[in-house]
């Protein structure tokens, strides 16, 4: 008959059950921790991310906060396209790094040209057309021969075009007698050098002083006959020597202004009295 005592206190503070649940008695502490960790990540649950539109673009600087681009529309990167030749990703990738700016990216992809071409200027060029002009009036024709390294690129219409501009500018150009300086002989230069160094205005100067003023002037002559060095018709920004390299970018090969000739009416007889 005698009642079995509560269970001290102690004896409660130091039992590893924890659970007043009967069916659960046999569950030690540390199982009833990890059983409530589970069901609360089991009740978490993942938010989805926003996508990102194709036409944003986010850059994250390594030094800064994340800096949104401007967004380039597939109609502006093929306006810079067809202006410049270049491939589309490359329109594109330089319109994102000027800020949608047409001319800054023109620019930047007219540079990249120019660096490409150099590149390219020691290939061998066997192919090519002739191509001619013939000014209003029928009084002056140009003749003009333009090199590139295959067939293929010779018939493209790009070419042909480039053709036809180059035979334009030398109509335009009158005092253009040479391609390049490589064209002009020695023997020019030094008799040109003669001349200028008797100018009555040089006189009494010092002999570093004539001498670099002639020089100066001298090449600022041969500049005057030399067809890649005129600024193009078209586009004083640029010369004729870019404006080339310019279709080499857009047409992979290396291309050569070979020679050119110039008529006039009349200037077969001017050229018999002069002989």
């Amino acid at each position: 008959g005698a009642q079995a005592r509560p269970p001290s206190t102690a004896s409660q503070h130091h039992s590893p059950w924890i659970c007043s649940n009967r069916r659960h008695r046999h569950i030690p502490l540390f199982t009833s921790t990890m059983l409530c960790l589970i069901a609360a990540a089991q009740s978490y649950v993942l938010q989805p991310q926003p996508l990102v539109s194709r036409g944003a673009v986010a850059a994250v600087s390594r030094s800064g906060p994340v800096v949104a681009a401007v967004a380039v529309d597939a109609k502006t990167v093929k306006t810079l396209r067809d202006a410049t030749g270049a491939g589309m990703m490359d329109c594109k990738k330089a319109l994102i790094e000027n800020e949608g700016d047409m001319d800054a990216a023109t620019e930047s992809l007219r540079k990249k040209g120019l660096a490409s071409a150099e590149k390219k200027s020691g290939r061998a060029t066997k192919e090519g057309i002739i191509e001619t002009y013939i000014h209003t009036g029928a009084k002056l024709g140009i003749m003009v021969e333009v090199n590139c390294e295959t067939d293929f690129v010779a018939k493209r219409p790009e070419f042909q075009e480039l053709a036809k501009s180059l035979a334009m500018q030398i109509a335009a150009c009158p005092t253009v007698e040479a391609i390049s300086s490589d064209d002009i002989s020695a023997d020019w230069i030094e008799k040109e050098k003669k001349i200028e160094a008797a100018s009555d205005d040089l006189q009494g100067k010092p002999e570093q002083i004539i001498e670099k003023i002639v020089n100066g002037r001298v090449e600022k002559a041969i500049k005057t006959k030399l067809l890649l060095e005129q600024p193009y018709i078209r586009d004083s920004g640029m010369t004729v020597d870019e404006f080339v390299k310019g279709y080499t970018a857009k047409l992979g090969e290396n291309i050569k202004v070979a020679r050119f000739a110039r008529f006039t009416v009349g200037g077969g007889a001017e050229e018999a009295e002069e002989a």
